[in-house]
């Protein structure tokens, strides 16, 4: 390389140092590399250092040097600031011709590595060459500095980086969310230990170079999360395998379909919960002028299809469903043509049910349990114009609306019958599995026991694991049970609901909530038909859309027993009528929990997702959440979509793909 070219380099380097500098100065940046000393002022902010031998350095994780010597001859992006005539100019010029010629820079540089960021003690200029030809590594012995633990976000998520890394050797892969490290060996179809080969780390860094670009060709770098984090997400629908196969237009494609997902992941609050229906109020009328005025806009007919894992006759929750779209086609007329698939399962056959429906012409379609999730973000992907909605909760995807009832208001009100009806205050309690909102519903109940009793102890036991809970509340002489729910009023199966144990352990039903599918299908069409939908959808809006509609919306009902004494007949409706206008709200009043910590003085407002995410029980209530290898197998599925901590869930291992 002649000693013109190598000029014309630096001149290069240097419009980029003095255009980032001038930048960042304009913008209020700090613009001369960062200085570890500067960041480390105190001994006690660090817990050691660790020799990595010689590492393949990402270019773009040197952020900066050890110490502030020669700072100011970099700007903050490694480009020099000193004039063409400095001395060392013509230091980096001569590393510049040595880099193009027949010796190239062999020698490794040498510099400290903090919460993944690289401080350079030996080697600016090799760095700042080889940053000026777009390098994307460069060779350096490392020595890691180890922060001090706290429960600072950064510094947690540094520490399971330094578990991973062991096994992955990877620095350019970096994650924003908990628990990522394991996920991504997990999507890979790698157990939890496994040490990734060379060969493995090579095909992977290749392929995320890959995905890397589409990331910030849709400008993924101006979001506060990594391409690793959005690489999480598109395998989710994807497979790495189609990652290897795609053609570069094809990733983009994919991934831009799914980018409100990925936009999600920067929000603190990435699901909005909606928990008052926004429809006409009478069937077949308009709310507001507006609507009346562009009525024409609105589609006067829609297309909807149901797809259930289950049939009607196997499942009392697909029956529940079943009911629920028989009343939307009864209300609504002509202004639907429904179509039903059933008995699907969760996988390919689900897949298929819903390219079908969407052949067919559907505007809109139901899913109705969780596992159907994978589902749904594959079509929604495919067909961003076909409304998908999915019956769970909390599901952070942009694509599927989700949707679920807020059963605690019926659980709130069984809860007061039982609360009158004890003498001794010692009811029982029969929990489902530990997802959301099933935490809420039992702390309802006790709240509602103890607005009528306030000696009311609630004596937890779950279905989800090994013993038996019925034997076992009897066996403690609980004579009042809150037995699971009946899912319509119209199939009651014994027992069910709040139940009265009776001489030779008959069980005789009180009351129990239960849910109305139609009112919700019903009001959820209308709101599409008026345009309401759309007003949940604006550019601005970077959540995901979970509709939690209760006893307002009539999805929640309490059914009684006919032998209920008036007077609790009397109570249920007066509490009925304030949960559903709102006079009455079931966790505003004090509230401790069992670790003695005060949730609420009375006055404090819990938002949906502060209930629908509750993992916490009243001080009232006996008993714990299980944890997850406490579960029976048939519950792990459900818990792993939807557990109050599912987010803590070691993941599942996928067949190998690397």
């Amino acid at each position: 390389m002649s000693r013109q070219e190598a000029f014309e380099q630096y001149n290069k380097a240097l419009r980029l140092g003095q255009k980032y500098y001038k930048d960042s100065v304009l913008h209020g940046r700090y613009p001369y590399p960062q200085v570890l000393d500067e960041i480390l002022t105190d001994d006690s902010m660090t817990a050691g250092q660790m020799d990595m031998g010689l590492v393949e350095i990402p270019m773009e994780q040197i952020v900066g040097t050890k110490t502030a010597g020669r700072r100011t001859a970099f700007a903050g992006n490694f480009m020099p600031l000193l004039s063409q005539d400095s001395e060392f100019a013509g230091k980096w010029m001569e590393l510049c011709a040595a880099h193009l010629g027949d010796e190239g820079i062999r020698e490794p540089i040498r510099c400290f590595e903090y919460l993944g960021w690289f401080y350079v003690q030996e080697g600016n200029k090799r760095v700042s060459v080889l940053r000026s030809y777009n390098a994307p590594t460069i060779p350096g012995k490392v020595t890691r500095i180890i922060p001090a633990w706290s429960e600072d976000r950064e510094v947690r998520l540094y520490y399971e980086f330094m578990q991973s890394y062991p096994f992955t050797k990877l620095y350019r892969v970096r994650f924003t969310r908990p628990g990522s490290f394991l996920k991504l060996q997990t999507a890979l179809g790698f157990e939890a230990d496994h040490v990734w080969t060379e060969e493995e780390r090579q095909r992977f860094e290749s392929r995320f170079t890959y995905f890397r670009a589409a990331f910030k060709k849709l400008k993924g770098d101006e979001l506060p999360i990594t391409a690793a984090d959005a690489l999480l997400v598109w395998l989710k629908v994807y497979t790495f395998e189609e990652l290897r196969t795609m053609s570069t237009a094809e990733l983009q494609k994919s991934l831009a379909a799914l980018w409100a997902d990925v936009e999600v992941l920067a929000q603190p609050d990435p699901v909005a919960v909606t928990t008052d229906p926004d429809v006409p109020e009478e069937q077949g009328k308009e709310k507001n002028v507006l609507t009346r005025l562009f009525k024409a806009v609105f589609p006067a007919r829609l297309n909807v299809a149901f797809v259930s894992e289950s049939r009607p006759e196997d499942s009392d929750w697909a029956r529940a469903h079943y009911l629920g779209r028989q009343y939307l086609e009864a209300v609504m007329g002509e202004k639907v043509l429904i179509q039903a698939f059933d008995g699907v399962g969760a996988g390919a056959e689900a897949d298929a049910a819903m390219e079908t429906a969407i052949e067919n012409g559907t505007q809109v379609i139901f899913t109705t349990t969780p596992p159907l999730i994978a589902a749904c973000r594959k079509a929604a992907a495919k067909h961003p114009e076909v409304r998908i909605l999915n019956c769970s909760a909390a599901m952070p995807y942009t694509g599927v609306r989700t949707y679920y009832s807020k059963i605690y208001e019926g659980k709130f009100i069984t809860g007061a019958i039982a609360g009158a009806m004890s003498p001794d205050g010692q009811i029982g309690y029969v929990a489902s599995n530990p997802i959301f909102g099933v935490p809420a519903a039992i702390n309802a109940f006790a709240l509602g026991a103890r607005l009528t009793n306030p000696r009311a102890r609630i004596r937890l036991c779950w279905s989800c694991v090994e013993e038996d809970p019925m034997a076992v509340l009897r066996q403690e002489g609980v004579d009042l049970i809150s037995n699971r729910d009946i899912p319509t009023p119209d199939r009651v199966r014994e027992p069910w609901g709040l139940c009265q144990v009776r001489p030779g352990g008959v069980l005789r039903p009180i009351a129990s909530p239960y849910w109305h599918w139609g009112h919700f299908y019903e009001k959820l069409v209308r709101s599409i038909l008026s345009g309401s939908w759309d007003a949940l959808s604006t550019k601005d809006s970077k959540q995901a859309v979970s509709y939690w509609w209760g006893m307002k919306s009539q999805t929640v009902g309490v059914l009684l027993s006919q032998e209920l004494p008036a007077g609790l007949r009397q109570l249920v409706e007066i509490l009925r009528k304030g949960v559903a206008d709102g006079s009455i709200v079931p966790f505003q009043r004090p509230i401790r929990d069992q670790a003695g910590n005060l949730r609420s003085d009375g006055g404090y407002w819990f938002s949906p997702e502060e209930i629908l995410h509750m993992d916490w029980l009243c001080d009232c209530v006996e008993g714990e959440i299980p944890g997850f290898d406490q579960l029976l197998p048939m519950s792990r599925s459900i818990v792993r979509l939807q557990g109050v901590y599912r987010d803590a869930i070691p993941p599942e291992k996928e067949a190998t793909l690397l």
